[in-house]
């Protein structure tokens, strides 16, 4: 039986396993998305009881050959609290992102970090950072797995984009030219460039959040409209939720 010891990890999300115990689906460091059984988590008296929350540093502790293992240990790490409010309801939506697009045991060190990063920002209670991190943690995932196009170059014909023209991220046809009566959603060629530049920075996060900033509000649906067609959804749990609340 292979033992893993002091991996760091966030937990994702958890069910009900038996009366007294949960799955937990955990985001790791060098082991990617794994299932675990924390044995006896409900009983008032577990260790893991306190301890097994959304949006926290953890060090693990688990072992296993079988495609969900069992939890021998968990930390809390310290350093951040936990959002609230709006940022509160975009940490579930990076976490529904990451149950939906990676497979489990598919290592993703440096989407960890990037995750670990905007989790920080979103706990950091700084309202107007929170819509430029998603949208940099979206580039960044759909980059890692493979489903984010170049984003100098026009994805048809190769040719790099042109400053001054508008081009509008597409599903199914990559980074394309918007037409002049087209309504939808884009960004010129220029903004696509600074983009690019930022996620191929030795620190993308952090370079993609300042060029973010300027163009969320156009970036959103565009990320949105790609993440819902790779996730095979209409509407993400987490976005209908987040609607239905400002609805209110």
């Amino acid at each position: 039986m292979r033992r893993i010891s002091d991996e760091p990890g966030f937990v994702l999300h958890r069910y009900d396993w038996s009366e007294s115990s949960l799955i937990v689906e955990v985001f790791t460091r060098e082991h990617g998305r794994v299932a675990l059984v924390a044995k006896g988590a409900k009983r008032p008296s577990s260790n893991f009881r306190p301890v097994l929350l959304p949006l926290q540093p953890l060090h693990l502790a688990f072992g296993g050959d079988a495609e969900i293992r069992t939890l021998k240990g968990a930390e809390w790490v310290g350093g951040q609290v936990m959002p609230t409010g709006d940022a509160l309801l975009a940490g579930f939506y990076l976490n529904e992102l990451l149950l939906r697009l990676l497979a489990r045991d598919d290592p993703h060190p440096q989407l960890f970090e990037t995750y670990a990063d905007t989790v920080s920002v979103l706990a950091s209670g700084q309202a107007e950072v929170v819509e430029p991190a998603l949208r940099s943690f979206e580039l960044l995932l759909l980059r890692e797995i493979g489903l984010l196009p170049a984003l100098h170059l026009e994805t048809a014909t190769q040719a790099p984009v042109e400053t001054d023209v508008r081009y509008s991220l597409l599903p199914e046809a990559g980074l394309a030219r918007t037409g002049p009566m087209e309504a939808r959603a884009s960004l010129a060629g220029e903004q696509w460039r600074a983009l690019q530049r930022a996620l191929d920075e030795p620190a993308p996060f952090a370079a993609a959040l300042g060029v973010a900033a300027a163009v969320a509000g156009e970036l959103k649906p565009q990320l949105r409209a790609l993440l819902n067609y790779h996730c095979g959804t209409g509407t993400l749990r987490t976005r209908q939720l987040m609607i239905d609340l400002q609805g209110l």
